[in-house]
């Protein structure tokens, strides 16, 4: 069933009760949602809301990408860029790597199949990290550094998913096909969000009217995305990109005082909404999911998803530990454990080709990894940020 205003109402209504006993009880937001939506899926008048690709990336990531980059400031951002590309780019190739071979060799997956899960499941998620970090209250340079972590290899990793798949789906590419499908893909996607910021900026600064500011932001964020992905681009790497764009040019006079309140106030609430559904769609679909069946590559799976991000993690942040750009070991530790798996990697095996080897093994499997990143992480993650120190305890 597709998600109407009923449906919609409902799921607002117990998002919003969940967030007032998890606040109360002092637990995460995202695991309470997630644990009711389990229980909401075995109630008999439990909606059947389909759980699809378009769903979550065509309605729901927008936002919750936009609203991230929104408040990165470039200032911040441009400090850490080379730290934060090369966790992105070489990280998600590393641990998609280990994750591959784990699978095939423990497993025993045929090797598209392993290697199309393990460039889905490499990348962390924005949507899952952002939200858990923001409830423990993380600041300064650790919460940039896993904001923007997160974004951009959610794009480096969406943009390989792309030419694993083909590949998986029996299309013969040559290294330097693959090489230019990346530049284009990736390229296009950062010049799409930047032309449509720049569009929405300049046409918000021809009004101070802060409704009409606020619609443009929403243009922006979800225009970038679907004119991306019209035209085969990083409709991920577009919002972002419109997102950064337009958060850091607010403050140039396209956008009124007024208006700057009134925007960052919608998309607060835009985000809380857009997590909400998320989260809660993923408790209810991870109670359908057998997961008895498959425990043991499940386990094998969970193990190898965090061995790939700690070979993510730690060479990479010992390339930079002779500069100025050092990464504390402590900060390499919450990388570690912050590397949350979510809705990207769910909305990407969902929409798998059926052609895809192992494609049904690879959606349960996916499910399980989420659900161990959901409870396992999300619930220590508070606890682990004050055993660090970043944190009061």
């Amino acid at each position: 069933m597709e998600l109407d205003f009923r449906t919609l109402a409902l799921l607002l209504l117990i998002a919003a009760v969940v967030a007032m006993l998890t606040r109360r009880l002092r637990l995460p937001y995202s695991v309470g949602l997630v644990a009711a939506g389990i229980f909401l899926a075995v109630l008999p008048f439990a909606p059947k809301v389909s759980l699809t690709k378009d769903l979550i990336f065509t309605a729901l990531l927008p936002p919750l990408l936009f609203e991230a980059a929104f408040y990165i400031h470039w200032d911040q951002l441009r400090r850490d860029f080379s730290v934060i590309v090369v966790l992105a780019t070489l990280g998600v190739a590393l641990s998609a790597c280990v994750t591959a071979l784990g699978m095939r060799y423990l497993a025993h997956w045929e090797w598209l199949g392993a290697l199309v899960f393990g460039v889905l499941i490499s990348a962390t998620d924005p949507v899952s990290v952002i939200a858990t970090f923001k409830e423990a209250k993380a600041q300064g340079r650790l919460l940039v550094l896993v904001e923007a972590e997160s974004l951009f290899n959610d794009g480096t990793a969406a943009v390989a998913f792309g030419v694993v798949v083909a590949m998986a789906s029996g299309r013969q590419l040559t290294s330097l096909e693959i090489t230019a499908m990346l530049l284009k893909t990736i390229g296009g996607g950062i010049l799409c969000g930047a032309a449509v910021a720049l569009g929405a900026l300049l046409l918000a600064g021809r009004t101070d009217d802060h409704l009409v500011e606020i619609a443009f932001t929403t243009v922006a964020a979800y225009g970038s995305f679907l004119l991306a992905d019209h035209f085969g681009l990083s409709g991920v790497l577009a919002t972002i990109t419109a997102g950064l764009v337009m958060g850091n040019f607010k403050s140039s006079g396209a956008i009124s005082d007024r208006g700057k309140e009134a925007v960052q106030a919608f998309w607060e609430y835009a985000a809380f909404v857009a997590n909400s559904l998320v989260f809660l769609l993923i408790g209810m679909h991870e109670a359908r999911q057998d997961f008895v069946a498959i425990w043991l590559p499940a386990v094998i799976a969970i193990a190898l998803v965090t061995l790939g991000r700690a070979v993510a993690i730690y060479p990479c942040c010992f390339l930079f530990s002779r500069s100025s750009l050092c990464v504390t070991m402590k900060h390499q530790h919450i990388l570690l454990w912050g590397g949350l798996r979510g809705a990207v990697a769910l909305a990407l095996a969902l929409g798998l080709p059926p052609e895809v080897p192992q494609r049904e093994k690879i959606v349960t499997i996916s499910f399980a990894v989420v659900a161990f990143s959901v409870f396992a992480q999300g619930l220590t993650m508070a606890s682990f940020l004050r055993r660090m120190g970043e944190i009061p305890r």
